[in-house]
């Protein structure tokens, strides 16, 4: 029986157009075969077509995905200047939440009718035949715990909604409310989850981590309550990104399990909340790019070795 082999992508949310390009890579190109795919956050909304090969499918969502697709309430309103996308707070849409009453300052009930249109049934039943597992993580607010949902354990109406709580940066993004449970961004909990998929008794592991190596410039002062908040998230998942990788490299060493890494060189965008189609079919090609020059095994094979 052959090593199980496992594809990790994290949390990052329109950054996932970057795990997309590699991804890509490493299964058309390498030959990549996985036993098992998990995800986090906008890792959730690519493992599961990709388990099942379907990669011009999810490369077509997410090159052309726009806000509106994403919020039915957006609580950011996105500008350009000189060049570069910036967000500020949509103060009405906020007022108008908690005149309704709402939890969170927007709402993603446009993400979930997506889901429908990038898994349909035809899709689920084939990943239900298929010999690879696909698992999601969740943060679930209310007993303080990380879970990971299996596909196959799931019909499809509970395993979409599992995908779209996984994917729910809140207080921006609605609150999956779901038997009798509170949940939210898997990556409050888990970001990297290298060591679940090591639990799970992968033994080679392609991880995906959409946060850059390089050390960080100084940034400039805070202007308003949601850079502040942003800036506060953005801090936190690194510190939770950083020990993701840290404990998986420990019990990767531990158990002899080889972990290949491939994560942005240079910052994407600051706010990931930011979906702009010509942004992410850059960053899709550039992953591809990124992928195809620092893959080993490729190279060698790219020169006939």
């Amino acid at each position: 029986m052959k090593p199980t082999k496992a594809l990790v992508i994290s949390g990052g949310g329109s950054k996932g157009a970057f795990a997309g390009g590699i991804a890509e890579y490493l299964i058309r190109e390498c030959g990549h075969q996985y036993g098992l795919f998990l995800g986090t956050s906008t890792g959730s909304l690519l493992v599961p077509l990709l388990s099942i090969g379907e990669i011009e499918k999810i490369k077509d969502i997410y090159t052309r995905v726009t806000q509106n697709q994403i919020f039915s309430t957006c609580p950011l309103i996105i500008t350009k200047k000189n060049g570069v996308y910036q967000s500020r707070i949509n103060h009405l849409g906020i007022v108008k939440m908690f005149i309704k009453g709402k939890k969170t300052f927007g709402e993603s009930k446009n993400l979930r009718h997506l889901i429908t249109e990038i898994i349909n049934e035809d899709d689920f039943e084939k990943m239900q035949r298929n010999s690879a597992d696909v698992l999601v993580t969740l943060s679930n607010l209310s007993t303080n715990q990380v879970e990971y949902k299996r596909l196959k354990d799931y019909s499809y109406e509970d395993y979409c909604d599992w995908i779209w709580g996984s994917a729910n940066f809140v207080p921006f993004m609605s609150l999956l409310e779901k038997n009798g449970f509170e949940y939210a961004d898997g990556g409050f909990a888990d970001l990297v989850p290298i060591s679940e998929a090591i639990y799970r008794g992968a033994e080679e592991i392609d991880v995906i981590v959409l946060k850059t190596e390089q050390a960080r410039t100084i940034k400039k002062p805070i202007r308003n309550a949601l850079e502040l908040t942003v800036r506060t998230f953005d801090f936190m998942l690194n510190q939770i990104s950083n020990d993701d990788i840290r404990i998986g490299q420990l019990e990767g060493g531990r158990r002899q399990v080889n972990i290949n890494f491939y994560r942005p060189q240079n910052l994407l965008i600051e706010n990931s909340l930011i979906f702009k189609p010509a942004l992410m079919k850059k960053w899709w090609q550039d992953g591809f790019e990124y992928a195809k020059s620092h893959h080993p095994e490729c190279r060698c094979m790219d020169v006939g070795v």
